[in-house]
């Protein structure tokens, strides 16, 4: 009779470490890199609930997504629109936060793009006009402002209640 040597199971890799992290010094520049690009819907809020300066709002989307709804206080300029439009629709100069529909949706991306192009300073808001709704921040169409109860998966539902992030 012949026996088969039993071999230990095979230790399992780790496959988020199968490419190792980056160095702090190297995970610290590619993240403020990425804070110099993009802007959280919280963020936006907060700066427009307090009335802080700096930036111009643009939702990018077509005429018929801004009928349906759109933040208030943000200028409408369709993407394709803004290599004509941007110097007539916001101030050279300024400083512009794109969004559009959300995170499913690069229109702000290409927003962004266009309006770098044109030599403004620009940042993209994350999560888009899905992620604004979705917190429970106000949104304005022809009927005026309302606002949904928070997602419980996108913010606290608790009402001031901040994520702490």
């Amino acid at each position: 009779m012949t026996t088969v040597p039993q071999t230990a199971p095979a230790a399992t890799a780790s496959k988020v470490l199968r490419v190792p992290p980056a160095d702090p010094a190297a995970a610290a520049a590619h993240f403020h890199r990425r804070f110099t690009f993009e802007a959280d819907v919280a963020d936006v809020h907060a700066d427009i609930e307090s009335g802080a300066p700096g930036f111009v709002l643009v939702d990018s989307r077509s005429a018929e997504a801004w009928a349906q709804g759109r933040i208030p206080g943000a200028v409408h300029l369709p993407t394709d629109e803004i290599p004509a439009r941007a110097a007539e629709a916001v101030p050279p100069g300024s400083t512009v936060v794109t969004y559009c529909w959300g995170p499913g949706c690069n229109g702000a991306t290409r927003a962004a793009h266009a309006f770098a192009t044109a030599g403004y300073r620009v940042k993209e808001m994350l999560g888009g006009y899905e992620y604004w709704s979705r917190e429970g921040f106000p949104v304005e169409d022809s009927a005026g402002l309302h606002r949904s109860a928070p997602d419980p998966l996108t913010a606290p539902a608790a009402e001031g209640a901040a994520c702490g992030c």
